[in-house]
């Protein structure tokens, strides 16, 4: 029924002022009369109601000046004054609750996931209870597939565990005998048995729902933005109409006052600049569930976030294959991937998705056998094939003992490969930084962020290293939901804070925070349902189109405002000295409304100063400068295997590596260097605004051509099949291994800076595999 309030309100203070209107020009004033006094009545009933509802919240807000026009409007006979001002209250409220229907906060999906149940184990009998007869030292069994019911140890055997439910981090993680774990964490693998060491009230995801709900319950409201210009509008208003009274004895020009000075800029134009942003939002993907978030939105100046799943994808990918003396690393992807078809594992399925995006042809295994904790068996193609965790002793070989360096470097898990009992390599996976993260983070500091925080429960090296590479102000890892929070309110405490984040683990804080952002596409319902905006797509750039859209429609709210007002109070010292009768001001204040409102719908359209015009064919060619980029990425490899040929001996099959790059390089990568300098580099000059946008990206180029150029002479002064002469070895190496760091870093720079640019373009590049 409260729904139906403002509509009802609306139709009916409408409807009366065009009947009385109708009336009027039929010549039945008696008649027109009544019906404006019909809508100026209905308007006063709830207008009295909000009024009196701030009062009992310790607010005095706008909606004070609208009473007193109407009751004064109906004392003095300015019948049609009255009903004006009706249809501009019940408009203005209509608005304002479009703008802040919101869902529910219940955290229905934390609960949903919450257990409901335990097995518990008396001897060789197994029992279902009830969660709350659990208690401690109690011994559980947890099935696979099922929710850890209370916070333990393990018993026995090894538990395969889902925690991303708790630490948002997507890869499994095992733990022994004697090793905790905590409830909400899901068995991925298979049954194993805990001993309770709380109780279901005292275990960690009971703790969180609680944190959630608390946090959720100390926000205070939001103070409406009209309410924050009615503080001072408002007293000024009582005072210069009641000044007129007392100057000249006259009730008609304290109320013709007051009627000019019925706040429509805040009434209406500020609600429809902050629900045309709204508007605007939802067509680029974020879901703004009120006003009051948008507004406050407008004034953060901090950002915490989550890492995974937010400013890293969430899910592995492969970085690289390391293959054993006299393996292919192609074909060791291959026959992993055709193992791991039948396995339910994270990294087993990033290891299929990246073998079938290449193309690769995928062999049915037989005889499949998973053994959770320690990996997959199978057999492909006749030989035995098994993918998982080290025995103990592949990492005793040098180039094995070169992956586990190379995986400790760059925080990735290693699946290692054996083929028939043999070590034959290691595939490399990691969450990779989402594309479009550097970009986005440069365009929230631009929006006014001063302060960016990441909280994230991994662990503190891979933190580090994403907090360096976005510029981040302060990195905490190893965060549990509580520590989140507590981190979350010691921010909130200095300025208003914006937390975004994709998981249940993230729920409590995105409700402790000033504004709650949920990475909803791929995000559990418990943060969508927590959060004050929800990123519809699964593209944190969306994060810094709502900074600017919330900035853009709050700035032209408040000019909206400001501006309206002034011209309220010019038209209130005209009132003041009796030149202006309030039908006279109502129909002048109905002129003023009009100014303002078309001022405020500027908000639906983009704020011209950050918006990049990007001309379809430049999208077109920005996707397939960006799809050569996918292609070229592995092949660049071919210039780290040539340096690292030419490193290990300078003899004939390392000039023939070293040709092969060479011919790589002028075959494949200058053309595509070329193109985009010629043809790429100019149409971006309009849409950034200048041609100097591209200039260091054009410098790398001409960096890439001399190195390129460098190696061409190497080729020609080494002799026909022979060595590489020991004089031209070391120089070699450094164009060879400067090319690869250099294309690399190049890609990557032209992708975050321009392709990112285009819309509807896939998050994630394939991820370089190389011969190691």
């Amino acid at each position: 029924m409260r729904e139906l309030v403002e509509p009802v309100l609306v139709a009916v203070t409408v409807g009366a002022l065009a009947a009385g209107g109708i009336a009027w020009l039929a010549g039945s004033q008696p008649v027109a009369d009544w019906c404006w006094i019909t809508g100026t009545a209905v308007a006063i009933v709830p207008a009295v109601v909000w009024v009196l509802t701030a009062l009992r919240r310790g607010r005095v807000g706008v909606d004070v000046i609208a009473v007193l026009s109407l009751v004064g409007t109906l004392l003095v006979g300015e019948y049609l004054a009255g009903a004006l001002i009706a249809v501009m209250l019940a408009g203005g409220r209509a608005l304002e609750a479009a703008a802040e229907r919101r869902a529910s906060h219940d955290l229905r999906a934390l609960l949903e996931h919450a257990p409901r149940f335990a097995r518990r184990r008396v001897g060789a009998s197994v029992s279902v209870i009830a969660l709350d007869d659990v208690a401690f030292g109690d011994q559980l069994v947890v099935g696979p597939g099922e929710v850890v019911p209370v916070d333990g140890r393990v018993t026995g055997p090894a538990a395969v565990l889902d925690e991303s439910v708790l630490t948002g981090e997507p890869l499994q993680v095992e733990r022994g005998v004697g090793e905790p774990v905590r409830s909400g964490v899901v068995n991925a693998g298979g049954a194993f048995e805990i001993q309770a060491s709380a109780t279901a009230a005292d275990s960690t995801y009971a703790q969180i729902v609680r944190l959630a709900e608390q946090a959720g319950a100390e926000n205070a409201p939001v103070v409406r933005l009209a309410d924050r210009y009615a503080a001072w509008f408002l007293p000024l208003t009582l005072l210069i109409s009641g000044g007129a009274w007392l100057a000249s004895g006259s009730a008609v020009r304290a109320v013709a006052v007051l009627v000019v000075a019925t706040p429509c800029p805040l009434l209406l134009a500020a609600p429809v600049a902050i629900v045309s942003g709204l508007s605007r939002a939802s067509r680029h993907g974020v879901v703004i569930r009120n006003g009051a978030a948008l507004e406050t939105l407008g004034r953060a100046t901090t950002l915490a976030m989550d890492k995974t799943g937010t400013v890293t994808t969430g899910r592995p990918v492969v970085i690289d294959v390391a293959a054993a003396p006299g393996q292919d690393a192609i074909e060791i992807l291959r026959l992993a991937a055709s193992v791991d078809q039948l396995s339910p594992h994270v990294l087993a399925e990033a290891i299929v998705t990246d073998a079938r995006a290449r193309g690769l042809a995928l062999s049915l295994p037989a005889a499949v056998i998973e053994e959770p904790g320690r990996g997959v068996t199978g057999t492909v193609d006749g030989r035995r094939i098994q993918v998982g965790k080290d025995p103990g002793e592949t990492e005793s070989a040098a180039w094995a003992r070169t992956a586990v360096n190379r995986a400790l470097l760059d925080s990735a898990a290693i699946a290692w490969v054996r083929i028939d009992g043999r070590a034959a390599g290691a595939v490399l996976l990691r969450d990779p930084l989402r594309r479009h993260a550097p970009r986005t983070v440069r365009r929230l500091r631009a929006a006014g962020l001063s302060r960016l925080v990441m909280l994230t429960g991994d662990r503190a090296e891979p933190a580090r290293e994403v907090g360096a590479v976005l510029g981040l102000d302060e990195v905490y890892a190893g965060q549990s939901p509580a520590d989140k929070v507590a981190a979350v309110r010691a921010e909130k405490d200095r300025a208003v804070t914006v937390m975004v984040g994709d998981g249940v683990n993230d729920a409590p804080a995105l409700a402790a925070a000033s504004v709650g952002v949920a990475m909803g596409a791929r995000g559990t319902t418990a943060s969508s349902e927590a959060a004050d905006i929800v990123l519809t797509t699964d593209r944190l750039e969306r994060l810094a189109d709502a900074m600017d859209i919330a900035r853009w429609s709050r700035r032209i709210a408040v000019q909206s405002a400001v501006v309206g007002m002034g011209l309220s109070l010019a038209a209130m010292a005209v009132a003041a000295v009796g030149w202006l009768p309030p039908a006279v001001g109502a129909l002048l204040q109905e002129g003023i409304d009009v100014a303002v409102i078309g001022n405020a719908l500027r908000a639906l359209r983009a704020n011209p100063a950050v918006e990049v015009d990007l001309p379809p064919r430049t999208e077109e060619m920005l996707r397939r400068f960006d799809a050569e980029h996918d292609e070229l990425r592995d092949a660049v490899g071919v210039l780290r295997d040539a340096a690292d040929r030419l490193a290990a001996a300078p003899d004939g099959p390392a000039l023939e590596a070293v040709a092969r790059a060479h011919a790589l390089l002028n075959e494949r990568i200058l053309p595509h260097e070329r193109a985009e300098e010629t043809q790429l580099y100019p149409a971006l000059a309009h849409p950034l605004g200048t041609g100097e946008a591209t200039a260091t990206m054009s410098r790398t180029h001409a960096e890439i051509q001399r190195l390129s150029d460098r190696v061409g002479a190497h080729l020609r002064l080494a002799p026909g099949g022979g060595a590489i002469p020991p004089d031209q070895v070391d120089d070699l190496l450094a164009c060879l291994y400067g090319l690869y760091a250099l294309l690399r870093l190049h890609f990557v720079q032209e992708e975050e800076n321009y392709f990112t640019l285009a819309e509807g373009e896939h998050e994630t590049a394939v991820p370089t595999i190389e011969a190691g």
